[in-house]
């Protein structure tokens, strides 16, 4: 599958975000081999050698094309519109309902008299 140049995530392709994978697991394959002790720790060369080697191929041979591709007018369609509207008008009529149940409690609670103190 070819990546075209509308997929892209902040103006980078895919061969960016791979590029530093690569290079990611090259330092921490180079970490963890750095602690080694003896004859493994020389292995932090061939993986260098293949880190730079596979950066070198994803730079040189790029599988995209350097001009962009033509961009068709995209028509955007909303396929919900009538479901959102449809929520939003039984969200307003619980809100309105809950509004005018809460009104009579708030507006009708009962104020005591406090009782006088005789001594």
């Amino acid at each position: 599958m070819m990546i075209q140049p509308s997929e892209t995530v902040f103006g980078v392709g895919a061969g960016v975000f791979l590029i530093a994978l690569i290079w990611i697991a090259a330092f921490v394959l180079t970490t963890l081999l750095s602690r080694a002790a003896g004859i493994v720790k020389l292995a932090i060369v061939p993986v260098l050698l293949l880190a730079v080697i596979a950066t070198l191929v994803l730079l040189f041979f790029p599988r995209g094309s350097e001009e962009p591709a033509p961009v068709k007018e995209v028509q955007i369609v909303d396929g919900l519109f009538i479901g959102r509207y449809v929520l939003l008008s039984v969200v307003c009529v619980a809100l309105l309902a809950s509004v005018f149940m809460l009104l009579p409690l708030h507006l009708l609670e009962p104020v005591y008299a406090k009782p006088l103190r005789s001594h």
